[in-house]
């Protein structure tokens, strides 16, 4: 047990946000907590990293329990000491001592040259190990691999951390605390400002962490895909559950059934036995039998009647008001960008489809949904909507919405033909009801800003969705919720996202930007994986065709040859069982590969400790030299093998 809170209570003034908190993290247990947006999840991980106090409860002993002193590592507000020091120097910072302890080792094998005392050669050679022990030799490598995997190029290592946006100021301190290795990870929202490719790496990273992580999280994929512990806070106390998100959403609900129908059961026996009583109590032959009877539900341990779900959520039963023709959107070659082309980008767009845009950051997506809505000029080529379109456009900046105004005032302006009634019954449906239509517009949350720019949207009863990020700033119900609108929503939908699970239940087509060139996939996200997990490293044309997958170049062919677009069920599975003993046969190679480079490097450490060596600081430096490039291998052959033990684990 690494830490515990019993009988947990937070409040701030006569505010109670937590209370009657048991929550324990065990050895290198991976934790999520879930809940409502609001309901003190955040303030859970604070009382942990010590930033609260637990609030004394009358009659109950609380406390908070630690095994030793764990190092508790928790991504805050971001404050670098000197903001014009080069991302590369700031990440240096968290290896500091480790660099020292390098510059020792150095310096004590030069001294060996001229000292062969046996005491020399001990305290060089227990230093050496232990050095080697904590990584001494590739904490270099794991720098340079983290900055890689956050998208940072050779060119911005460089870069004062002035010039980064705040986004990336985020990765940099995010990379710092991987780096640090805390004893316990805490994690609020973590795979923000991140794109599908470092998510993707990040799960893989986070559930190999040898220590304990607590992680915030709404990307219901993410959780699935690195927990196993999951709490609930709900109507301000905590629950667990073991398991990954979905094994948790699946228990609470067996849990919530079980119990109302031991609830149900048991009231209509209480029922039966006190019609009984009533029967007999005015009967003097039954005063005995009406007594025990009695005594059989004074006795009784009372199960109460579950929580309902705190699923309270917006609600808007829309459609468009209008049919748009059969051809919604062409889009010819359109260069995008500001000043240079990001992407050129060419499809049609029929109408019905849901199309979902992915790709790594800043290869253009927003930029593109900003030019299809005039908001930008394009570079070159062009883009044409059909008849009857009437566009509903949601930019993420929307829950940076500024205004004076309160939000009955700001809402009526837009539709002024409106009743109060109506206005009031319109932001209700979006969960802004009572006193929250007097407040001030910039007082509200980003979550209710976006469901305020939601609400105007959907009133409007446009027939062509343009959404760029509509979950961020929603918890999971308010994800879940949208996610049913856009389904059920019979117009036609262009939408970015970097919620792999929104992106998987809503899309039915994909945009995949990419190397400055996009590819359409005429399949939704699950199967997109599948696809890219079976083409993986095949020829170009496999690339191009697997599937029905069409690249941009190779449109006008695949129009020609139709037949290619849609390979049979059997074909998928021949190719899926081909990629599956290609990749099991590579696996098994860089498996080979490591266990060999690891035994030369053992080879290697035997030799340093060589005492015919010991006198010879050229010879020492040598091996030292080879042991290194030996390490630097393994750590590059360990990428390979975890690159290819997930793309077999996603077929």
């Amino acid at each position: 047990m690494l830490l515990q809170i019993s009988n947990g209570a937070v409040a701030f003034g006569d505010d109670v946000v937590l209370h009657d908190i048991n929550f324990e993290i065990r050895n290198t247990e991976k934790i999520a907590v879930v809940g409502r947006n609001g309901c003190g999840k955040t303030t859970l991980l604070k009382l942990i990293n010590g930033e609260y106090e637990l609030e004394k409860e009358d009659g109950e002993d609380s406390f908070i329990a630690m095994t030793g002193q764990p190092e508790i590592g928790y991504l805050k507000q971001i404050a670098f000491d000197d903001p014009m020091v080069s991302l590369e120097d700031e990440i240096k910072k968290v290896f500091a001592p480790m660099r020292a302890r390098k510059a020792e080792v150095e310096r004590m094998a030069q001294a060996l040259e001229h000292d062969h005392s046996p005491e020399m050669v001990e305290r060089y050679t227990a230093l050496e190990e232990k050095f080697r022990e904590d990584g001494g030799y590739y904490f270099e490598k794991e720098e340079d691999i983290l900055i890689r995997k956050f998208g940072f190029s050779d060119e911005e290592r460089k870069k004062p951390l002035a010039e980064f946006s705040g986004g990336q100021q985020t990765k940099i301190a995010f990379v710092k605390l991987l780096l640090s290795k805390p004893d316990i990870l805490l994690l609020d929202e973590p795979t923000n400002h991140l794109d599908v490719t470092t998510i993707e790496w990040l799960e893989t990273y986070l559930k190999n962490y040898p220590k304990a992580v607590v992680v915030v999280s709404h990307d219901r994929m993410f959780l699935d895909n690195v927990v196993d512990v999951v709490y609930e806070i709900e109507y301000g106390t905590a629950k667990r559950y073991p398991g990954n998100y979905t094994d948790f959403m699946k228990r609470k609900e067996e849990n919530f059934a079980k119990q109302m129908k031991d609830y149900k059961a048991q009231q209509k026996e209480i029922e039966r036995l006190q019609q009984m009583v009533d029967k007999m109590k005015g009967h003097p032959t039954k005063v005995s039998m009406a007594r025990s009877k009695q005594k059989a539900i004074e006795r009784m341990d009372l199960i109460e009647a579950p929580d309902r779900f705190d699923n309270r959520t917006f609600h808007a039963n829309f459609q468009p008001e209008k049919e748009t023709g059969n051809d919604v959107l062409s889009v010819q070659d359109l260069a995008i960008g500001y000043d240079n082309v990001l992407s050129t980008v060419r499809f049609e767009l029929k109408k019905g489809e849901k199309l979902g845009i992915i790709g790594g950051n800043g290869l253009g997506k927003s930029t593109f949904m900003k030019t299809i809505v005039g908001q930008i000029p394009p570079l070159g080529g062009g883009y044409q909507y059909g008849t009857n379109v009437e566009i509903g456009y949601f930019d993420q900046q929307m829950a940076m919405y500024r205004s004076d105004k309160t939000v009955l005032q700001d809402y009526w302006d837009e539709f002024p033909t409106m009743t109060e009634t109506q206005v009031r019954s319109a932001l209700g449906a979006f969960l802004l009801r009572g006193d929250d239509v007097y407040k001030n517009v910039n007082a509200l949350s980003g979550g209710e800003k976006v469901r305020l720019a939601l609400c105007k949207i959907l009133k409007r009863k446009p027939n062509v969705l343009i959404l760029d990020e509509p979950t961020n700033h929603m918890d999971l119900i308010g994800k879940e919720t949208l996610e049913k609108m856009l389904r059920d929503y019979t117009g036609t939908l262009i939408f970015v996202s970097h919620d792999r699970y929104f992106i998987k239940r809503v899309a039915n087509r994909l945009l995949e930007f990419e190397g400055g060139s996009t590819h359409m996939y005429e399949f939704g996200y699950e199967e997109y994986l599948e696809k890219q997990a079976a083409k993986n490293q095949e020829e170009a044309s496999a690339k191009t065709f697997l599937g029905g997958a069409i690249s941009q170049k190779g449109l006008a062919d695949a129009a020609k040859e139709p037949q290619k677009e849609k390979n049979t069920q059997a074909r998928d599975s021949y190719a899926l069982g081909k990629e599956r003993s290609r990749l099991e046969k590579k696996l098994q190679k860089a498996e080979a590969d490591l266990a060999e480079k690891e035994a030369e490097l053992e080879e290697l450490k035997k030799e340093l400790l060589n005492p015919a060596y010991q006198s010879s600081y050229s010879k020492l430096t040598e091996i030292q030299n080879a042991i290194d490039e030996k390490e630097a291998q393994i750590l590059e052959a360990m990428e390979v093998w975890e690159e290819l033990s997930t793309q077999l684990e996603q077929l």
